[in-house]
């Protein structure tokens, strides 16, 4: 990770963020991060804070003994708190937290009761604050995927297939559907930064099919750009075999079978990005240790298909793969929402 020096720029640019959360002057506002978390993310949450008024605290964990045999990516349920109430409470107390712990609050287990004390949580990923710089939220964001949220609500089916050989059943009949615009006003909830994604959590046994992962989709987990395809035959929710004849495949294979854990093989979430800032080639741009990737799964017209925890479907694992697509047509009931990798 290279040492990121302070600039100008980024501290007005978290403060006009932090606004578009409601910030308000003397508005106490939790800064939480950890021991690992890239020191010039909580410098600038504190000062964006200080700008608009609000009276911030920093919240500092150490990391947490490794849990699992493989290393954790992009789960957004970050261990950080490990369940210590004291730290609960002190967030639950709080009009606002910047989370800037590395996997994030989303899926955390504290989460539920932080919100009930009415915080409202923006999480910052664990980006180069340049990859913040050119994602940040707007005010008009906000209806789009509000729109879109509305669609995939009445939706029942969702069909997904691309020229590379795609083709995916998912019934939305009881999913859960969320979306994020990278801001919130509302007291008790949670968005994150980089944002511009509508998705459902489905039901148990709803997907089956076939997912072709062609060169240049992104595993994000690995950080990586397929170099060769990769296929996965879904049924009844689980990745039951996956071909392909590369190192890429390979990889996927000692994943998912690191985990010991049928849950690991299942979907989590599917979806697709909205966010016109956000780039696909943006991993090309930084060191690994410069980014978490999450505008990838957030640029606008990719399919993220990912696997892992759905608690829809009553499945909790840590495995977690996040697979952005490009080149797909996804429907919902018959009409295109995504034509061929074109947000419509």
């Amino acid at each position: 990770m290279t040492p990121v020096r302070i600039e100008a720029k980024w501290i007005d640019l978290f403060a006009r963020v932090f606004k578009l959360n409601g910030v308000q002057p003397g508005e106490v506002c939790a800064v939480l991060s950890e021991t690992q978390t890239r020191p010039d993310l909580p410098q600038l949450a504190e000062l964006g804070l200080l700008q608009l008024g609000a009276r911030p605290f920093h919240l500092v964990l150490p990391a947490r003994p490794l849990s699992a045999p493989v290393p954790v990516r992009s789960t957004g349920a970050s261990d950080a708190i490990g369940g210590l109430q004291p730290v609960v409470a002190a967030l639950a107390g709080c009009g606002f937290i910047a989370d800037c712990t590395v996997e994030g609050l989303q899926h955390a287990a504290e989460l539920p009761a932080i919100l009930k004390g009415g915080a409202r949580v923006l999480a910052v990923s664990h980006e180069h604050p340049e990859t913040l710089e050119r994602t940040a939220p707007r005010a008009e964001d906000e209806a789009p995927v509000r729109e879109a949220m509305r669609r995939l609500k009445a939706t029942k089916a969702m069909r997904v297939h691309s020229a590379a050989g795609t083709d995916l059943q998912v019934s939305l009949e009881g999913a859960r559907v969320g979306g994020v615009w990278g801001f919130t006003t509302r007291p008790g909830s949670l968005s994150h930064w980089p944002a511009g994604l509508v998705l459902a959590f489905p039901a148990a046994g709803a997907v089956r099919g076939r997912l072709v992962l062609d060169r240049g989709d992104v595993n994000l987990t690995f950080k990586r750009y397929l170099q060769d395809r990769v296929t996965l035959t879904i049924e009844d929710d689980h990745v039951v075999s996956i071909d392909g004849d590369s190192v890429d495949a390979d990889l996927m294979r000692g994943y998912f079978e690191a985990w010991g854990d049928r849950s690991a093989y299942a979907v989590s979430h599917v979806g697709w990005g909205m966010n016109r800032g956000a780039r696909w080639d943006a991993m090309t741009f930084h060191d690994k240790g410069d980014f978490n990737g999450t505008e990838l799964r957030a640029f606008a017209g990719n399919f993220l298909y990912s696997t892992g925890a759905n608690e829809v479907a009553g499945r909790h694992t840590l495995g977690h793969f996040d697979l952005p697509m490009r080149g797909c047509t996804v429907t919902l009931d018959g009409t295109p929402v995504v034509d061929n990798g074109r947000l419509l």
